[in-house]
Parts: structure tokens; sequence; C-alpha cells
């Protein structure tokens, strides 16, 4: 699993239908898998469905089991941290280099939290139980800068794209063994079965990170000398230097609007499916079992794609996808209660999710320097995120106002500002060279 390093000055090419195999072929893609494994992993045993249900399972209420789920906040606040991980070594770790050390720390905090939240009674109090909650989701939320500094560094950004797709698989599949597996285990076992089960399977990405190498850093890292606070604004500055104030905005707001369309429909993605007349078998079966895989292969094909043409077309290929997959929920609209019109609508959206998500990863990894690659691709996925999720949270307003049908339209529209902005971009958006990495 050890990255082979390139000769110095060589430039691995993987452009064209041939790259593709190359891209995916790398020991860096192997790598990936594992590390995505370990970041989906403890995402819902800690911060979402599984750890609600034990809660739910011990008797406590609804409120006390939402306010409980607050203690993962740390995953969306990662980047606050986030240049310590670039500007330091973890000390007691340091001799497998500056990202490896903090991916072992990250990595074994999370299996020793895990272990604990499995000897711990929610019945009896729920201090402990949030204890050990805050520092596995901290723990968790640092594994996840720290692997997505690794893949930007590991290889050059015409490889990025390969790289997600791999992660994603990795990523999909520690969310069923942390979702379904885990439930399987409660149910036959015991909480204290499958949480220990969970701390056990820490040992892949452990292993993957124990057997890769530590990314080559660049001259620059070498040399420069950042002091403590300047951790935290050197990033920043950096961003803006590289490409300008006016181009900077443009490719930050172009971030945060590229998912937008998509995201601003899950909230009311779940009441839509129970008021179509699906049961929630059907909506377990379709959205959370059949979804995952749809998502799966649509990062795939995304990532052959960008392979194989670049990001800079797939951007617009991706930004309609998702706006024109919203559609596809009309389809439910019109014949509810039909499985057919369900898995249509799941397909096309998941697809075009998956599509989405590694292409814009890939872009965001050009735009990233390689000095602050944690804190600037960890600020940029938190951008992504947000616009959406703030507007979801009026979307139910929408529906009530008009109806599911013309929620799904409008929700496609919002794709206009992405697509004018883009076209602004588009002479202005370079496809990145190969930058020689450890991959």
């Amino acid at each position: 699993m050890s990255e082979a390093k390139p000769a110095a000055g060589a430039a691995t090419k993987y452009k064209g239908w041939a790259g593709i195999r190359r891209a995916f072929g790398t020991p860096s893609a192997l790598t990936m898998a594992l590390l995505g494994f370990g970041c989906g992993l403890p995402f819902l045993p800690i911060a979402s469905m599984t750890l609600s249900t034990r809660l739910r399972d011990s008797g406590l209420d609804l409120g006390s089991i939402g306010l409980i789920s607050l203690a993962s906040f740390f995953y969306l606040f990662k980047f606050v941290w986030a240049p310590l991980l670039d500007r330091y070594v973890f000390r007691p770790l340091g001799v497998f280099g500056r990202r490896r050390s903090w991916l072992l720390a990250s990595q074994l905090g999370i299996a020793a939290g895990l272990a604990a939240l499995a000897f711990v009674r929610p019945e009896l109090g729920v201090a402990p139980l949030v204890g050990w909650v805050l520092f596995t989701s901290f723990c968790g939320a640092t594994q996840d800068s720290v692997v997505d500094a690794y893949r930007i560094e590991i290889a050059p950004a015409n490889a990025q794209a390969a790289l997600a797709a791999t992660y994603t698989l990795g990523y999909r599949i520690g969310l069923i063994l942390g979702g379904a597996g885990a439930l399987y285990l409660a149910d036959f076992a015991s909480w204290k079965i499958a949480y220990l089960g969970m701390a056990a399977l820490m040992l892949a990405p452990l292993l993957a990170t124990l057997l890769s190498r530590e990314p080559v850093a660049p001259e620059m890292t070498v040399q420069r000398r950042i002091d403590f606070l300047g951790a935290f604004w050197q990033p920043f500055s950096s961003f803006f230097r590289n490409n300008g104030v006016a181009f900077g905005l443009a490719l930050l707001v172009f971030v945060g609007l590229f998912k937008f369309p998509d995201q601003v429909i899950g909230v009311m993605a779940g009441p839509f499916y129970l008021d179509s007349g699906y049961s929630k078998a059907d909506i377990a079966t379709v959205s959370k079992l059949y979804g995952i895989w749809a998502g799966i292969g649509g990062a795939f094909l995304g990532g052959m794609c960008v392979a194989a043409f670049g990001f800079r077309r797939m951007l617009l290929v991706a930004a309609l996808g998702v706006a024109l997959s919203n559609l596809a929920f009309l389809l439910m609209a019109r014949h509810p209660s039909e499985l057919w019109a369900f898995y249509a609508a799941i397909t096309a959206d998941n697809v075009a999710q998956g599509f989405a998500g590694t292409t814009l990863v890939a872009f965001m990894s050009s735009l990233t320097d390689r000095n602050f690659t944690a804190t600037q691709f960890a600020l940029m996925v938190s951008l992504a995120n947000l616009p959406g999720k703030f507007a979801g949270g009026v979307s139910g307003y929408v529906v009530e106002a008009s109806s599911y049908g013309t929620f799904f339209l409008l929700s496609a529209l919002t794709v206009v500002p992405t697509l004018l902005l883009l076209a602004w971009l588009w002479p202005r958006i370079r496809e990145a060279a190969p930058v020689p990495a450890d991959g």
C-alpha cells in the first residue's frame, strides 16, 4: 500500500480514457478507500442515527436525545483547528510525519472513544456519554480534515476525482457498517458488542495509515516559519494572494452555490416520501440502501469523467445534473406510491449527487495551497454546505405556500446563478498541471 514516489520532475498523466485506469489503479486509491472507511464508520454511532436509536432504546426522551446530538458539533467547525494541523506535527507520534501523526492520533482516539461508549450506560446518567461523544467527534472531525489534506498532497490535481471516488466508496461502506451493521449487532447481541465491534473495525484505517507513505512536503513548507497566530490568518491571505480578491471571492461564491439545488430539498425529502404514500420500509429500502449504491456509482462515474475530460467541463455537466435531477421528483408527485417512480427519482438524485461530489472535490482540491491544505479545504467544504442548510430551514414554508411540484421546479431553477457565475469563471479556471507528489 506504500505509494511509489515519482522521479524528480516527473509528472504522471491522467488525461483521457487511458488515464482512468492509471488514476484508479494507484496505491493511493486503495489507501483513500480505507481512510474513507475510517471517516464514515464513526459518524452514525456518535453523531446521528445509531446514537439516537441507542439513546431511545435506553429510555431517554426525545428532547434529551435532540440536545445530546449537539455534542457532535465538532464536525461542523473542524476548520477552526485545521490551521494547527497544517502548522504542527503531533509530537508523540512525530516519527510518522506531519499528516500521518495526526491521522494515527485521531484514529486511535476514535477507537478508544467508541470502546469507551460501549461501556457507558445512558439510563444511569448522560454526562459520561456526552463527554465521550464530544471526545470522539473531535477525533472524527480531525481525522476528516487530515484525510482531505492527505488526499490532496498525495497525488496530483488531475487524479483527485479518482481518489474522491474511492474515498466515497469507503465512506459509504463505513456508513453502512456504522448504521445497519451496528443496529444488527445491537439487536442480536447488545449495544456493548456493537460499539466494541465498531472500535475493532478502526484497525483497517489504522493499518492503512501505518503502511502508507507520508506526502512529500513542498519546498515552501520546509522553509516557511509561521508563528501560532500566523497559522490562522496565512491560509486566508495565501488564498487571496494566489487568486486575487475579486476572482477569489467569485470562486468561493461558486463553491457555495454549486450543490445548492440539491441541498435545498434535503429537509423536505423525508416528509415528501411519506406524503406521497410510501411506507417507512419503502423509504429505507429505496432511499437508504439502493440510494447509497446509486451514489457510489455516481461518484465513480464522476471520477472517470474528470480523469478523462478534466474538471472544468464536468463542472457544467454536474451543475446541470444536480438541478435537473430535482425534476425527477415530479414523477413521484405525479405517480404517488408507485415504486418505479421512487426508484427513478432516487437514481437520478443520487447519481447526480455522487457525480457532483467528486467533481467539486477535484475542483476545490485544485484551489488549495499545499502549505495550508487542511485549513483551506475544510473552509471550502463548510462553505459548500452552509447556504443549502440555511435555505433548507425555510423550505417547508415554500411547500406549504405552494406545492411539492412547484417547490421542486423552483429548486431546479436555483442553478441559474451558478451557471451565470460559471460562464464568467470559465475562461479563468485553469486545469491544474500535475504536481510532483507522493502518489
